[in-house]
């Protein structure tokens, strides 16, 4: 059965208050996988999981426990694209899809844009989590542990 893995670092506490509430009404297993211990609810389906303080530990934690078929969120495009390859979903806590085929322009687009501000350029940082990107991921989402769940009927 698929896995819910979290790149809980940089995850919003509402999505991650979604992904609770989904998790549990679906009996889906998942994981918040971070630097530190992530406040969760005591459950049966969702836990917790603090690794060392290193650059890229946790990401590094995701990608070798990911198996394919697993669903990740994350806003990371490199662990995206690891993820990727080792054949999981990905989405970002925005509810977009990444895929191969659109996982190296959103690479790219990264990359130009630290260019630009390493050159001394000004530009703007991600928008604030609105309540139209909770409820986009929030049905992303659950239309992913639909498909989950109605592929795993016998």
């Amino acid at each position: 059965m698929p896995t819910l893995w979290v790149d809980a670092d940089a995850c919003p506490r509402a999505a991650r208050d979604i992904i609770v509430r989904a998790a549990e009404r679906t009996c889906t297993q998942t994981f918040f996988v971070a630097n530190h211990q992530i406040p969760l609810p005591p459950s049966k389906w969702v836990k917790g999981l603090a690794v060392s303080h290193g650059f890229d530990a946790a990401d590094n934690e995701i990608v070798q426990r990911l198996t394919p078929g697993d669903l990740l969120v994350t806003a990371d495009l490199p662990l995206a694209m690891d993820a990727l390859e080792k054949g999981a979903m990905v989405m970002t806590n925005r509810g977009e899809a990444l895929t191969r085929d659109n996982i190296r322009a959103r690479v790219q687009m990264r990359d130009f844009m630290e260019t630009l501000r390493a050159s001394g350029e000004h530009t703007s940082g991600p928008k604030g989590y609105s309540d139209s990107d909770r409820r986009e991921f929030a049905n992303a989402l659950d239309r992913w542990l639909a498909k989950y769940m109605t592929s795993r009927k016998p």
